[in-house]
């Protein structure tokens, strides 16, 4: 429960900071927008201005609109009745720019529509200028008009704005890394928490899966101190088969830790050899046949060809299909399991199927976790340490195959194993 919420608490956070980040984002498109219309505004007063200085128009009514042009982003062009001399120009454009705050370089040129060309040009920086004179000199567009006219370009009016915008962009960045390192951290602390709860299930399932085999030890060892059981020949053999059977599994249990740590980031190494896979699954269910009998289980063997040859590692794939035998054994009370084997397409399948609890669909995704194990509700008889699919599916992937799992609460589970035959 615990889990769910802080999975919950960490999905909202990590939403919410996504939604931070995109209106933090539109903000800085907002302010661009605006920031670029001030410049505008700017460099449109500036040339009102400037008609002024120097009495540019012969109709000082006509609307300003009529006037000048936008032709491109960077390019200003105004009508000039009479072209001032070139000296003159740059003086008052320059004193207005600084007035109106227009702070970047600019290039103007002069154009005579008689003569169809641009009688000067000059380069203007700002005392705000950054930048190379000589890279922002260029040669200016003609721009066909029936008129005697000024452009004006400015060559790094996009870097300027961009400056002007300093704050919010800092701010900006300050805050997406601020947001980012809280998602980082969120994620983190529920991993750790993710990992705690792992461990702490691991250690109740070890201390579950130990706890009875020695318990059951401790009681036989007592029995083999009495002084009269020397003249209970049976009553001696049958504790010291105890004892032998409970170490034997608790030894196995030992060699599955070791193992599945040994292996904790590598890939099972296996050794593939010709194997008769039907006869592999026969001795997989011998091996189980002492639980069977104890469950009291039904087992049924269905097999297209029982001569059937595949390329596996015999040891690791009789482990694999061991391991589902053992749970579909386990979670039954009556178990009737069917196991199936034949060619499908290029592989060759091994399916057991039970009758057991069976998985929820929100747990599948989760069942070949290393120590994870299902919630199994009131069901504690149920041992392990969560590592046997784990298991089952790195042995699969050694070889190169799948796995594909089928399963309805109530109903059972089936497990099915493809191995290719190249």
């Amino acid at each position: 429960m615990r889990s769910s919420i802080l999975k919950w608490l960490v999905l909202s956070a990590t939403v919410l900071i996504g939604l931070i980040v995109i209106v933090q984002l539109y903000w800085l498109i907002k302010v661009y927008s605006f920031e670029q219309k001030q410049f505008n505004n700017n460099v449109v007063k500036s040339i009102r201005a400037v008609f002024e200085d120097l009495e540019m128009n012969d109709n000082p009514s006509l609307d300003l609109r009529h006037l000048i042009d936008n032709p491109q982003n960077d390019y200003f062009l105004f009508k000039a009745d009479t072209i001032p001399q070139k000296d003159s120009l740059t003086f008052y454009l320059q004193r207005e720019f600084a007035d109106f705050d227009v702070l970047t370089d600019v290039k103007l040129g002069a154009y005579s529509s008689t003569e169809k060309k641009y009688i000067y040009e000059e380069y203007i920086p700002t005392p705000a200028s950054r930048y190379n004179t000589v890279q922002a000199v260029s040669d200016l567009p003609v721009y066909s008009r029936d008129f005697d006219h000024i452009l004006l370009y400015f060559p790094h009016r996009s870097k300027y704005i961009l400056t002007e915008m300093n704050f919010w962009i800092i701010s900006s960045i300050a805050l997406f890394l601020a947001l980012t390192g809280l998602a980082i951290s969120l994620f983190y602390f529920y991993r750790q928490k993710f990992l705690a709860e792992i461990q702490k299930d691991f250690v109740n399932n070890f201390t579950h899966e130990f706890k009875t085999p020695l318990a059951v030890m401790k009681i036989a060892a007592d029995v083999l101190e009495q002084k009269n059981i020397l003249n209970q020949p049976d009553r001696l053999s049958r504790y010291a088969a105890i004892i032998k059977n409970q170490t034997e599994h608790l030894q196995g249990q030992v060699e599955r830790l070791l193992k599945a740590a040994s292996i904790e980031n590598k890939k099972l190494p296996i050794a593939k050899e010709t194997v008769n896979a039907i006869q592999l699954i026969e001795q997989a269910l011998n091996k189980v046949q002492p639980l069977v009998e104890e469950k009291k289980a039904k087992v049924e063997l269905i097999v297209d060809d029982t001569k059937t040859q595949i390329q596996a590692d015999e040891a690791h794939l009789e482990l694999a299909v061991v391991n589902l035998l053992e749970n579909a054994l386990k979670y039954s009370d009556e178990p009737r399991i069917v196991v199936s084997a034949g060619k499908y397409e290029t592989d060759f399948y091994i399916s057991v199927k039970d009758n057991g609890i069976g998985i929820e669909k929100k747990y599948l995704k989760n069942i070949f976790k290393k120590f994870y194990r299902v919630p199994t509700g009131n069901i504690h008889n149920v041992k392990g340490f969560g590592m046997g699919l784990n298991f089952v599916k790195r042995i699969i992937d050694a070889h190169d195959g799948k796995i594909k799992v089928n399963s309805l609460p109530g109903i059972g589970t089936e497990f099915k194993l493809f191995i290719p035959f190249n």
